[in-house]
Formats: C-alpha cells, sequence, structure tokens
C-alpha cells in the first residue's frame, strides 16, 4: 500500500457502519472495484463487488458499477456489512429430531434441507447453530462435535459428540471403518444384481464443487444391494466401508444408475417420461432433492465400547416416491427403461473412466459419503 493511500484511509471517516473515503492519485485508472480492493484489503474483490452491485457503494453520491474507472479525488460511500462468516458459529434456535442422547453422543435424524456444518453461502441456519443452542456446552468441542456430514439434500442419522473424548474416539472409529452406516437410494434404472463399487473418489479437476472418479482420489468403496425393482426405478440399499465426500452419488453415477432428483450428479436428458404414467411423472417432478436416506447407524459406544445401533423410517417424502412408484402400471418387457442394451452388472464389470489428477478433499476423516455443503 503506498502512502497516498495511507494518507487516504487514515482520512476516513466511520459513521455506523458507512465508510467514507477518497480515491488516492495512484489508483487513478483503475476499475472502481480493484480499487476498493486495495483499499480495503480485509474484504474480498467479490464480497465488494456484491455491495456494488447492491448499491451499497457510491461514487460521489452516485450508485455505479464494479467495471466503472476511478481517477483519483472522488469521495466513496461504503455501507460495510458486516461478514456473514461471524455469524457461523451462533447458536440459533433450530427445532433437532433427536434419536438418542446421554452424556456422550447424540444421534440426530437430520432433514433434507439442513445443512451440516457452516461453509460459504451457508452461514445460518445449519445443523452446528441448532446444536450451539440445544446444547450450549458444545462451544467448547470443536466443530461443535461434528465429526462426519450428510448433504444438504440427504436425509437420515448423524452422530455428534459431546465431549472431546467422544469426538477423538468417534472419529478414530470412522478412521479405522468400524462405524456402520446403511443408505436407502432410489435410483434411475434397473439393477440386476448387487455388486461392490470400489473406485477410488477425488475432485473433479472441471469443478470444485463436485468429485469424480479418479484413480489419484482416495480409496472409496460402496456395496449395494437391490431392495425393489421397477420399470425404470430402482429401490436401493447402501452399505458404506469408507466415508467419502458424495460417495454413494459419485459411484451411483458410475454405475450408470443416478441417484433420483440428483441435480449435480444424474444424467441429462435421461428421465424416460414414456415409459412413465402420470401419476409418477407428477411424483418425480415434485421430488426436489436426491433420493437418499441415512437410515441405519452402528458405532461402538465411546463410553461403554458396547456396539449400539439406531434405525429409523425412510424420510416420508422417499415413501411418497415409492408408492408412486409401486402403483405403476406394468409395461411389456420391450417398454422397460435401461440405458443401454446391457443389464446393470456388478462394479467389476465396468472399467475406471477416469485417469485425470483431483485434489484430496479437505478433512475427509471427518467427512460422510454425501455432504457437500452447498
Amino acid at each position: 500500500m503506498t502512502d497516498t493511500t495511507q494518507h487516504s484511509l487514515s482520512n476516513s471517516a466511520a459513521v455506523n457502519n458507512d465508510l467514507a473515503l477518497t480515491i488516492p492519485q495512484d489508483l487513478g485508472g483503475l476499475r472502481l472495484d480493484v480499487a476498493l480492493q486495495r483499499l480495503l484489503p480485509d474484504h474480498s474483490r467479490s464480497r465488494l463487488q456484491a455491495w456494488i452491485k447492491d448499491g451499497l457503494v457510491t461514487v460521489g453520491g452516485l450508485v455505479s458499477t464494479s467495471k466503472s474507472k476511478v481517477w483519483g479525488g472522488e469521495q466513496v460511500l461504503v455501507k460495510v456489512q458486516s461478514k456473514p462468516e461471524l455469524q457461523a458459529f451462533k447458536a440459533e434456535n433450530i427445532p433437532l429430531d433427536i434419536v438418542f442422547e446421554d452424556d456422550h453422543i447424540l444421534v440426530i435424524n437430520k432433514p433434507a434441507g439442513m445443512v451440516v456444518h457452516p461453509a460459504a453461502g451457508n452461514w445460518t441456519g445449519t445443523l452446528l447453530n441448532a446444536l450451539l443452542f440445544y446444547a450450549p456446552a458444545l462451544k467448547d468441542v470443536p466443530r461443535a462435535g461434528i465429526v462426519h456430514r450428510l448433504d444438504k439434500d440427504t436425509s437420515g442419522l448423524l452422530v455428534v459428540a459431546k465431549t472431546l473424548a467422544a469426538q477423538t474416539n468417534l472419529v478414530r472409529q470412522l478412521q479405522a471403518r468400524t462405524v456402520k452406516r446403511e443408505y436407502r437410494a432410489i435410483v434411475w434404472g434397473q439393477i440386476w444384481r448387487n455388486g461392490t463399487i470400489d473406485q477410488p473418489i477425488g475432485r473433479d479437476p472441471r469443478s470444485r464443487t463436485k468429485m469424480t472418479i479418479n484413480r489419484a482420489g482416495k480409496p472409496a468403496i460402496t456395496r449395494y444391494e437391490m431392495l425393489e425393482r421397477f420399470s425404470v426405478q430402482t429401490y436401493m440399499r447402501c452399505n458404506l466401508e469408507t466415508g467419502r465426500t458424495h460417495q454413494i452419488r459419485v459411484h451411483m453415477q458410475h454405475l450408470k444408475a443416478p441417484i433420483v432428483g440428483d441435480s449435480v450428479y444424474g444424467f441429462r436428458g435421461i428421465v424416460p417420461i414414456r415409459s412413465m404414467t402420470q401419476t409418477l411423472r407428477d411424483a418425480v417432478s415434485k421430488f426436489n432433492r436426491q433420493a437418499l436416506h441415512a437410515i441405519k447407524l452402528g458405532l461402538i459406544h465411546p463410553a461403554t465400547n458396547e456396539f449400539v445401533e439406531w434405525q429409523i423410517e425412510l424420510a416420508d417424502d422417499m415413501k411418497a416416491l415409492l408408492e408412486a412408484m409401486r402403483h405403476e402400471d406394468p409395461h411389456d418387457e420391450e417398454e422397460v427403461f435401461e440405458f443401454s442394451t446391457e443389464p446393470y452388472l456388478a462394479d467389476a464389470d465396468y472399467e475406471d473412466e477416469e485417469d485425470e489428477d483431483s485434489e484430496d478433499e479437505d478433512f475427509d476423516d471427518f467427512d460422510d459419503a454425501d455432504e457437500d455443503e452447498e
């Protein structure tokens, strides 16, 4: 930062959250957002651009745009907004569906739509915020006791540690793969035999928010079993041996049987409209999340060292979707929907189609298979 810039900031005045400053001559010729980022390095350029777009920044009393040039000497007023991440670890009165609780652990039935841990775009309204309100002592436990996660739009069971000792114990169990997790999923297409998907998962090099099958990724193993097969969909049981981000969703995409409602890992244009009755079409169109539910959770209790297990009902929206599938009119064999002319096989029958480097997921040892904090 130059002396002129420093002088400009030292002469600025903050009234409430309004910051008045003068653009120094040495920043003349820059875009407004770039100049402001030089003057206010504590705020990211994207945040400053958002403030400019929202009319929170005026130049000479007039609303401007990020691309507007400044030439030095302009009077700028910035209505500074508090950083959203400052709200991330505040208690919020959000109802929790508690399946089990003692002095050491909590088992939660997380609804679809709730983010587990605060992150960009979801700084409030998370499970962590709810836990801090329900049990204020969790402020002294890292991540408020969270040891694994579920996607925002995945429902079901999740364990939370109430003490540091319990958290350490549960993390070690996750690393040792002794925590048992069973999911129920509804996928497109017909699965004809049970199998195991053993394919490594890493960051998609083309999209930082997605994961993909990648030989440079971390080991990931999902066992799957067909429970009910319908004309265009299959109801499945999935058991995890590892806990990678988006594991089941990525593995089902690899199996060419993406999860119903999955907007990230589904295949475009594969919904077989002509093979469904109007009732099923309506049910699918109203289903606005991936059809994935963590129905069973088993672990060694960190205090008693005894194996304990919990199982809950299938989520109501998935029950309704299943009922619509069960009432589907039967079809002739040639009308049965499949992605290819071959039946769905076990994972061993498919070759790994990905061979690109990807970055490992941060805090992967804490992650359940299905969390992307979107």
